[in-house]
């Protein structure tokens, strides 16, 4: 059964909501005009003439100019059917490790690896948000660096071609008299039963970097965190001038202290190693180029992890607004990631 809000919730229900690309044409064209069709040349609000064998295209009655439902989404000029548009959404945001473009041409039965890397790509591009929220405020954020690429050996010591990648995520308290029983193993137990910890990974927001000098560092911080929050990192001096900027900061020096370094950063850490556990297992690594398309999808997996039926339909509400990479532009290196620099990460979602 579907839940409330018309999200499917199970493969079944998937199939039975979605049967068509006559079904998907209209899940679509209802995130395209919530208030009813409107022509985008005369702005005519009849309803529009429709054809059986293009769910795809519908004719304004007034001006008889016929709009696509795809045009200007992430599904551009797309030969595959909305359907297998909408099984990729799917599988990409409710499968939990994520899904291969090995993998992906797989289970949609595509012929061309191409086309399902391509696929990928463009729903990577629909999950950014470009007036996302800062995170932090009462919450304090944990922000740290890290280096994620292949082995490089035999170039001497600090030579590497890694990438630098900073990440900052919220660290929030439970609530008072929350359920905090788990069926997992932890060191704290009541009557028996293991715990969850009183304090919890909240919003993410991961970013390649060129370096971690100060500039760097403090720009992503400004760029990504709210000011006035507690922000808690290690005692590199490039987080130095974050107090002087409106950013409360505790600064300490871990010396590759596990203990200090689970006292002081535990999420952040946690992150970075589920991160780089997710691209070399599922996606046996990635170039330079693509990583941020990559943290983008782990950090809208990661922020949406309690909502994962939500996620696929966010995917397509973010995507109707989205200009998604070309098949050049992917492959020649000149596409940048809209979560990039440029425009500061990732996607969120209000925790309940």
């Amino acid at each position: 059964m579907a839940d409330p809000r018309g999200f499917p919730t199970s493969l079944p229900e998937f199939q039975r909501v979605f049967p068509s690309d006559a079904a998907c044409a209209t899940y679509l064209e209802s995130l395209r005009w919530p208030d009813g069709f409107a022509c985008h040349k005369c702005g005519e609000l009849k309803e529009p003439y429709r054809f059986t064998a293009r769910p795809g295209v519908l004719r304004c009655r007034g001006c008889r100019v016929d709009v696509s439902l795809t045009a200007g989404t992430v599904m551009h000029s797309t030969h595959t059917p909305l359907s297998t548009w909408f099984w990729a959404a799917y599988l990409v945001t409710t499968q939990t490790p994520g899904q291969s473009a090995m993998q992906f041409q797989r289970q949609l039965g595509l012929t061309r690896y191409e086309t399902a890397y391509q696929i990928l790509h463009k729903l990577r591009a629909g999950m950014v948000r470009p007036d996302r929220d800062t995170i932090g405020g009462e919450h304090a954020v944990e922000v740290d660096e890290t280096l994620i690429g292949g082995r490089t050996r035999g170039e001497g010591r600090g030579v590497h071609h890694k990438t630098y990648v900073l990440g900052a995520v919220e660290v929030r308290q439970r609530k008072e008299g929350e359920d905090r029983s788990s069926a997992g193993s932890r060191d704290d137990h009541s009557n028996g039963k293991p715990l969850k910890l009183r304090t919890y990974a909240g919003r993410l927001r991961l970013q390649v970097v060129k370096d971690r000098k100060a500039p760097t560092c403090e720009g992503f911080v400004r760029d990504n965190v709210t000011r006035g929050t507690l922000i808690r990192t290690d005692g590199w001096q490039g987080y130095d001038g974050l107090t002087a900027g409106g950013w409360p900061h505790h600064g300490l020096t871990l010396d590759g202290d596990p203990k200090l370094a689970q006292a002081h950063l535990p999420m952040i850490h946690l992150i970075f190693s589920n991160l780089k556990t997710w691209i070399l297992g599922t996606h046996h690594g990635t170039s330079q180029q693509h990583l941020q398309a990559y943290l983008t999808e782990f950090t809208f997996r990661f922020n949406r992890r309690f909502y994962p039926m939500t996620a696929f339909n966010s995917v397509l509400g973010l995507a109707v607004r989205t200009v998604p990479p070309t098949y050049e532009g992917l492959y020649s290196g000149t596409w940048e990631h809209p979560g990039g620099p440029e425009r500061s990460p990732q996607i969120e979602m209000p925790f309940a």
